[in-house]
């Protein structure tokens, strides 16, 4: 039998051989991680060669110099920074506040923020902080807690104008300063209670006696309504007797004109007509004689009764 030789296909290849391919290829990769980076959109790059502050690259791909240049973003879109602070009113209560403000560094000056202050938490640290609780306690000290309360507003315009005066220097724009929260004393917030609570009773008697007055009202209208009524029916019934009276008269007179019509027509027939005046006579008597009689010198008076 022949022996059957196997030989190995990686046999005469030496292994540092492999080693050195791998590490050059780590070598370009790492070279070209190092030499090229990226910038986020809302954000500018600050470039440092040797820890100093050079220039100022907008977002995209850039590249820079491998252990010579470092690369540190910094944020340009608008942020929120909030204080918690202890201030006194006008009329020196204490208070506890929370007063926010939206800021936005400009692209421009970005670098030149960067240089003076090292980075946004520097600047807000040492330059925006203080000055907004500065302005904060400023406005809150010019008002008392009820016009704090009532008049939120205008507190907040005077903090807005204190606070942009002091950073018209800084290259950030400033907007929407609020009033997060105002956290007030006890004792105050009862005596608030104790307020509402005597208004709202107050406001309960004198709905009370408005509706007191309108029911009375309401009576007052009915007793008018019911007299207007009464005076109605009164001079409907007065109206009706007098026009019954005014028609009975007119009849009356109708009537005794008619009857004067008539006796007159009569007078003036029997003077027409003495036959018609004998009729007449004839009518009325009453079949007996006369028992007197005037003589012609109408001074002896005949009794002419039968003896």
């Amino acid at each position: 039998m022949s022996a059957i030789s196997k030989t190995n296909p990686l046999q005469g290849i030496s292994p540092f051989k492999h080693i050195s391919k791998i590490a050059i290829v780590v070598t370009i990769v790492t070279s070209i991680w190092l030499v090229f980076y990226t910038i986020d959109e809302g954000h500018v790059g600050i470039v440092k060669r040797f820890g100093e502050a050079t220039v100022q690259v907008n977002p995209g791909l850039h590249f820079k110099l491998p252990f010579a240049d470092t690369v540190e973003e910094l944020e340009i879109r608008t942020r929120k920074n909030s204080e918690r602070l202890k201030a006194s009113t006008f009329e020196q209560m204490p208070v506890e506040a929370e007063v926010s403000v939206n800021w936005t560094v400009v692209r421009p000056e970005a670098f030149q923020l960067y240089k003076k202050y090292g980075g946004l938490e520097q600047f807000e640290n040492r330059i925006l902080d203080p000055r907004l609780r500065s302005a904060a306690k400023d406005a809150l000290a010019r008002y008392k807690v009820e016009q704090i309360i009532q008049n939120r507003g205008q507190v907040i315009q005077r903090i807005e104008e204190t606070l942009l005066a002091t950073m018209v220097d800084f290259p950030v724009k400033l907007d929407s300063i609020q009033i997060e929260n105002l956290i007030l004393p006890p004792k105050y917030l009862q005596s608030i209670e104790t307020k509402q609570t005597e208004k709202n009773l107050a406001q309960a008697e004198e709905h009370r006696l408005e509706r007191q007055k309108l029911e009375a009202q309401r009576d007052v209208n009915t007793a008018e309504a019911a007299r207007d009524s009464d005076k109605a029916r009164a001079d409907g019934t007065a109206y009706a007797t007098l026009t019954l009276a005014k028609a009975e008269a007119q009849s009356i007179e109708l009537k005794g004109l008619a009857e004067a019509r008539a006796i007159k027509e009569k007078a003036n027939a029997i003077k027409a007509n003495k036959v018609l005046v004998d009729y007449m006579r004839a009518q009325q008597w009453d079949g007996k004689m006369p028992t007197t009689i005037m003589g012609s010198d109408q001074s002896v008076l005949w009794n002419m009764k039968q003896q």
